[in-house]
């Protein structure tokens, strides 16, 4: 077998990481590159697809030169990305024909609400509720703006999918459409209990069956590396996951009970079940987890706006010059000016589901600094993480002991004391903050023998740092009650009044 090296790439939101981990799960070298968002219009969020394969071009050379080895010596490639982002590409060309359109874009609201009343069939099948967040709506939308694109669809001489399946296209040359069954579980189209498309909900959304990808176990054969210029033929793609079941993975996150929280532009909470298929009564998300065989699941709980809102301070409001200068800021925030920020700047996710909403500020006064509202976006976003997890010990009937973290966030360590004091649990920070890039290697190096089980993967884990809870409880539920009051206020204000 080749050296026990292997190559991530972590296409993201907002950026593209390239990252090169040896048999010790250490990182040898990484090396990323931002990519443009479009905003065409309100609510409507736009990645250039072609853009995403060259920063993936550009990434993986500088990646192996700071791990300063050759791709030759690469055992494996693992593939994770930005879930629910849609693209449509031309099967003969590889091209695409449109920007993709990313998680975050709301442009099919009108028609989920149109349909909400066939949420509930549409919920048992696929465990996703009917929201303009997942890819369905999105694809639809894509095939109606071309009538030529949907006739050259159904002909199966378009190819339709989320990034990871554009990535392996290219990847392979164009000879394997493929994708892992933990996309394909986010897009409204896949039957949670066969693992398969499901040929009723393609019709119902009018996504022709012809365009999408073959699904997939997360550690699998997706192929080999095929003419490209910055890799050599024959290296395997055999780990393949959207970036928050990686990041479980990463986590350690193999069995039932392991819960992690990801902060990125969103936060995204998961919880393994098992093979049990638990539908929420929380209006949480039922979706596949990452595994090397028979499928495993995992409650979900998404946020759209984490990191975003930090950088919505720097960017937009610019009251900090960078964003690791809000730690500090909401440090010196005066406890006696209570603010609290409902950052649904692109409408609320679990447990809510209000794409309508917006995001609120909540008890400003004449003396409401900078500071304050640094405070009160962290608190946003942790007071959301509570709500999520409340949910999901109700769906389970169990509670956690503790929230294993990742992300950019979670370098913050203000942000991650202010989470533990609201959860009144333990959070445990990953060492390695990127766990997902680390999550795709995992599961490629399990395919191809870099780690003959899980049980050897574990015990490479490096003990956490933990925040324990510092908030007397009658405090914490003074904080959690007020925080609620804001989300139904701000539920109430922008929700139809049909709904």
């Amino acid at each position: 077998m080749k050296k026990p090296l292997l190559l991530a790439i972590d296409q993201g939101t907002t950026s593209t990481r390239a990252v090169v981990y040896d048999g010790r799960g250490q990182c040898l070298g990484s090396a990323s590159q931002e990519l443009t968002q479009h905003y065409p219009q309100p609510g409507w969020v736009e990645h250039d697809a072609e853009e995403i394969w060259q920063s993936v071009e550009k990434v993986v050379p500088k990646a192996l030169s700071a791990a300063a080895i050759d791709a030759g010596d690469l055992a494996a490639i693992g593939l994770t990305n930005q879930r629910e982002t849609c693209v449509l590409w031309d099967r003969a060309t590889g091209r695409p024909v449109a920007r993709a359109v990313v998680w975050q874009d709301r442009r099919t609201t009108d028609f989920c609400r149109q349909h909400q009343s066939d949420e509930p069939w549409i919920f048992e099948r696929t465990g996703l509720v009917l929201d303009p967040y997942f890819s369905a709506s999105k694809m639809r939308w894509l095939l109606d703006q071309d009538s030529s694109w949907r006739s050259r669809a159904e002909a199966g001489r378009l190819a339709g999918g989320t990034i990871d399946s554009f990535l392996i296209w290219r990847l392979t040359g164009g000879q394997v459409f493929a994708t892992d069954m933990t996309n394909a579980s986010r897009t409204l189209l896949l039957d949670l209990k066969t693992a398969t498309w499901d040929s009723e909900l393609c019709r119902y959304f009018g996504v022709p069956l012809a365009i999408l990808p073959k699904v997939l176990p997360s550690a699998g054969d997706f192929g080999v590396t095929r003419g490209l210029s910055f890799l050599p033929d024959g290296l395997p793609i055999s780990g393949v996951a959207g970036d928050q079941q990686a990041a479980l993975v990463g986590q350690m996150g193999f069995a039932a009970g392991d819960a992690k929280c990801t902060y990125g532009t969103g936060a995204f909470f998961l919880l393994h079940t098992g093979n049990q298929l638990i539908h929420s009564n929380h209006r949480l998300l039922t979706t596949l987890a990452a595994s090397t065989g028979e499928a495993n699941y995992a409650l979900e709980g998404s946020i759209f706006v984490a990191g975003a809102a930090v950088q919505w301070l720097r960017d937009g409001l610019k009251v900090i010059e960078s964003s690791a200068a809000v730690e500090s800021l909401a440090d010196r925030a005066d406890a006696n000016q209570p603010v609290i920020f409902v950052p649904g700047l692109v409408g609320l996710g679990a447990p809510h589901w209000v794409p309508e909403a917006r995001g609120v500020l909540f008890g400003l006064t004449r003396g409401t600094s900078a500071a304050e509202l640094a405070r009160a976006t962290l608190e946003g976003v942790a007071f959301q993480v509570a709500d999520l997890i409340q949910a999901a010990c109700r769906d389970t009937g169990q509670t956690l002991e503790s929230l294993r973290v990742d992300g950019g966030m979670s370098r913050n360590d203000w942000f991650l004391q202010c989470q533990s004091d609201i959860l009144g649990l333990p959070v445990l920070q990953a060492r390695e903050s990127e766990s997902t890039a680390l999550g795709a290697a995992f599961l490629a190096g399990l395919q191809v023998g870099v780690w003959p089980d899980v049980q050897s993967l574990r015990r490479l884990a490096l003990e956490p740092k933990r925040f324990e809870p510092r908030l007397p409880a009658d405090a914490r539920s003074r904080r959690l009650a007020e925080w609620r009051r804001a989300v139904k206020a701000v539920i109430d204000f922008y929700r139809p009044a049909s709904s």
